[in-house]
């Protein structure tokens, strides 16, 4: 069976990145806070008491704009059951309505939100006043299922109820998928990608082109079509909304000539990289140190492998956020990086950051890969372990061997594959504490800066110009995986196998090596070679 290496570089016919389903949050900056709202109802709309009676008549003029904007435009307007499935709902409604730019059809759904709950505040005399506090309250959505011109199909969820929050969904590829149509290049599509283009380089070179404005131009778009809860007047006061991003997905595909192709890589993969969910796993492929007060996800660090009939799919959680590896339509690998809370990573939720999600989900998708590729294609040749286990001459400089099975030099290797996803490198006190624990004994900051200059000598390690910082190189990399996977997999459990008392070997081991001697035996009878 051909390995991951061999089945990615010689089998894939398609490899596209591109920014997926994104979903975006709008709010109003100055209607989230008590005394934003109440400076609003008073100084604002003029009323003397900012009263919780003043929302029930906002609302009702709210949703009969909605109703109306529907009826004029001969907008079907459904109710969503509880537990109904809506895109299944609304595609029916697609097929039957197709358009190139509108509003297909306006769904509503009772849905939580946090909204504005009034306190009556004790006060003398007949004076009555009002504090407000943000509570989580079951209202009506309205659900736009819009056909963009730019965007292709996406919804707008509108919430009734002060502050207005807006939800937003939008696809990347369907983005792309309009500028191919538009630019006249042939395409065949997957459910939610490409299966194959007659010209790759454009498809890539418009996939990265997607960013920020036009996410912004989008919204500003059908804010300006959709009704409103706010007045002209009210907007030119500054009561507008703001985009915030709330989830990104970063996808890979990569189309395999044959499905059989695809499915001999999932193989592979799941059986190697079972461990990848592990803290010190997960820290290979996000680029963010793990420590100690690195949050866990919610139900805590693990690799899940699931099966959706026979569909087996990969998942590794890290913090909010996870990665996703699966086989898509029985055609593609979709590695699918989805970031649900950008603080994760220390950067706000502005839209401006999307493009640095973007670059952020890529590198993790593609270290992922190196990982699988790397793990379960790390052989080393004659040369390069003759060049580990024995001293040698490096640049003038005499260098002591690295010899395997040496605790110490076994230490070093399962260390530094902890630090290969860190941009700016390692040091010399970030690398000894980990090599003290798997040694299990004092370890000091002089041996740390001997084995430091051997495995740079050696080419394991490359030192950053101008720093004491240093980066696991490719060969250093396959040759901590080789290694580590040697003795951590085969000779430490199976050492006694190794032992000469044939009681020691496991019966497996023990029937083959019967049968090769019996081969050997037979070979060496019917050569006549008996004394």
């Amino acid at each position: 069976m051909p390995n991951v290496h061999e089945l990615i570089r010689d089998h894939v016919t398609l490899s596209i990145r591109c920014l997926d389903r994104l979903y975006l949050h709008a709010y109003m900056p100055k209607l989230q806070t008590s005394g934003g709202l109440c400076y609003f109802l008073r100084d604002h709309l003029g009323h003397p008491i900012p009263s919780p009676a003043l929302f029930a008549p906002m609302r009702a003029r709210f949703v009969g704009a909605i109703k109306t904007y529907a009826t004029t435009q001969a907008i079907p307007l459904l109710t969503f059951e509880r537990g109904q499935r809506k895109d299944d709902v609304v595609a029916a409604h697609r097929a039957q309505r197709p358009m190139a730019d509108g509003v297909v059809v306006i769904g509503v759904a009772q849905e939580k939100m946090r909204a504005f709950k009034a306190h009556q505040l004790p006060g003398r005399g007949t004076a009555v006043s009002f504090d407000f506090s943000r509570q989580s309250v079951a209202v009506n959505h309205y659900y736009f299922y819009v056909q963009d011109p730019d965007w292709g199909p996406a919804f707008i969820k509108l919430g009734t109820y002060l502050p207005y929050p807006i939800k937003l969904c939008l696809n990347g590829h369907e983005w792309v998928k309009q500028q191919l149509r538009r630019a006249q290049v042939p395409f065949a599509s997957l459910d939610n990608g490409f299966l194959a283009c007659a010209d790759p380089p454009r498809l890539q070179a418009i996939c990265d082109q997607l960013g920020p404005a036009d996410v912004q131009r989008f919204f500003d778009r059908w804010a300006a079509r959709l009704p409103s809860p706010m007045t002209a007047v009210d907007r030119a006061a500054g009561y507008t909304h703001r985009l915030a991003l709330q989830q990104v997905e970063v996808s890979l595909t990569q189309v395999f000539a044959r499905p059989v192709q695809g499915r001999h890589f999932f193989e592979a993969v799941i059986r190697e990289n079972l461990d990848l969910g592990r803290p010190d796993r997960v820290g290979l492929l996000f680029p963010h140190r793990i420590i100690r007060t690195t949050p866990p996800p919610a139900r805590g660090y693990r690799t899940r492998v699931i099966t959706e009939g026979v569909e087996p799919s990969l998942h590794i959680e890290y913090k909010s956020s996870h990665v996703k590896q699966y086989f898509k339509e029985q055609h593609a690998l979709r590695t699918e990086t989805t970031i649900n809370n950008p603080n994760d990573f220390y950067v706000n939720k502005a839209v401006p950051n999307l493009a640095h999600l973007r670059d952020l989900g890529d590198q993790v998708n593609r270290k992922l890969l190196e990982v699988e590729r790397v793990s379960h294609h790390c052989v080393l040749t004659q040369d390069a372990l003759d060049r580990l286990q024995q001293p040698t001459v490096e640049n003038g400089q005499r260098t002591s061997a690295l010899r395997f099975g040496d605790p110490r030099v076994m230490a070093l290797f399962q260390a530094i594959t902890a630090f290969t996803h860190l941009p700016h490198g390692f040091r010399n006190r970030d690398l000894r504490p980990h090599v003290e624990a798997l040694l299990g004994r004092p370890y000091s900051t002089a041996q740390m800066t001997y084995d430091l200059r051997r495995l740079r000598l050696k080419g394991v390690i490359h030192r950053i110009p101008k720093t004491h910082r240093y980066t696991a190189t490719s060969y250093g990399l396959k040759v901590a995986f080789f290694c580590a996977k040697l003795y951590l997999r085969i000779l430490r459990p199976e050492w006694a196998a190794l032992l000469p008392a044939d009681d020691q070997l496991p019966r497996p081991l023990r029937t083959a090596l019967d049968h090769l001697d019996a081969e050997i035996r037979k070979l060496h009878d019917e050569a006549r070679l008996a004394a």
